[in-house]
């Protein structure tokens, strides 16, 4: 089967994900192996093919936004069939034991595995996963505009929670890229006021036609405090923008999984009166089972701009440029044949 596998890390420049041919997969105990349409990308792939998040797995086939058909069963799995319409984020698989999975924190477990990172991902014609990580795609979305709610939409929703942002609140919004794009539907849904603090004016005019009441550039000032924010870009500057926009009481979020250094900050300007910094790790399965629901609740409409497998380092490269509005997202093989 092809794939595009990573064998050094290096710089998108030097385009180094290669096009392969490796042997077709087959499932062990408790997987399934899917025929693999669409695979959304992202920072977090881009910072796995960097070297910014140190190898976990060399060779590599990186991507963790997998959406497919099921093509094979392993005996014992009953919760799938044949032909089922299925996706895999980036939780892969977990202990079950550590004190994290017994306490509801299984994005915290001390021995998780990742998509795309501990096991190889979607950047391929076929991939394995356990089949208690893969979730069932809800009706009316193709695979294409399926793929970013496996990341960017599971993780913009925990996002959203851990912000502590609630119905009717006032909302910041740092970076608009794939996760930033779902998230505002998701705050416009619940009634939320939103400010998109970013560089493009492409991703201003989306978050604009998205239902954003405001947008502008990190050191800009919103009409008002906000209430919560999330820091969606991994620019470690933009935290105290973050603290500086949000009120008395307020939480700032930071979404990614690599972040550049946050400055030095002064106390009392950026932190004091119990503002609350935190970050985003992981998710867990609920997260994926809620945000899928409401994709089709809302509904969740994924802006997505598309490439051919072997397009993944111009993909990826366009995507450390800031040149993909909404979601990149490679199309590997088509929908039904």
């Amino acid at each position: 089967m092809r794939a595009m596998m990573l064998v050094e890390p290096r710089p998108i420049e030097e385009k180094p994900l290669a096009l392969v041919d490796i042997p077709l997969p087959e499932p062990g105990p408790g997987q399934v192996r899917l025929r693999v349409v669409a695979c959304g990308i992202c920072h977090t792939d881009l910072h796995i093919v960097e070297g910014e998040l140190p190898p976990h797995k060399l060779p590599l086939v990186p991507g963790h936004q997998i959406v497919g058909y099921v093509d094979a069963l392993s005996e014992g799995v009953e919760k799938l069939r044949l032909g089922d319409h299925v996706g895999v984020p980036w939780l892969n698989a977990t202990c079950g034991e550590c004190a994290f999975c017994g306490t509801e924190r299984e994005n915290l477990c001390e021995r998780a595995r990742f998509t795309g990172y501990d096991v190889d991902g979607g950047f391929a014609e076929y991939g394995l996963a356990p089949a208690d990580f893969v979730y069932p795609i809800p009706p009316g979305f193709p695979s294409l505009q399926a793929a970013p709610l496996l990341c960017a939409g599971i993780i913009g929703y925990r996002a959203l929670r851990l912000s502590e942002i609630r119905p009717g609140g006032r909302l910041a919004l740092f970076g608009f890229g794939a996760s930033a794009h779902i998230a505002i539907q998701i705050a416009r849904h619940w009634g939320c006021r939103v400010y998109v603090f970013t560089r493009g004016a492409h991703h201003r005019a989306l978050a604009e036609q998205l239902g954003a009441e405001w947008t502008g550039s990190a050191g800009d000032e919103p009409p008002s405090r906000a209430d919560a924010a999330i820091v969606f870009a991994p620019a470690g500057s933009l935290v105290l923008d973050a603290l500086r926009v949000v009120d008395k009481g307020g939480t700032v979020a930071l979404a990614g999984i690599y972040m550049t250094p946050i400055p030095e900050m002064d106390y009392a300007r950026y932190l004091y009166h119990e503002k609350t910094l935190r970050s985003v790790a992981n998710s867990t399965r609920q997260d994926a089972v809620e945000l899928l629901r409401l994709a089709v609740e809302i509904p969740i409409r994924t802006e997505v701009q598309v490439f051919p497998l072997e397009q993944a380092n111009e993909a990826l490269l366009l995507l450390n440029q800031g040149r993909i509005e909404g979601a990149g997202v490679l199309q590997v093989s088509d929908e039904r044949r």
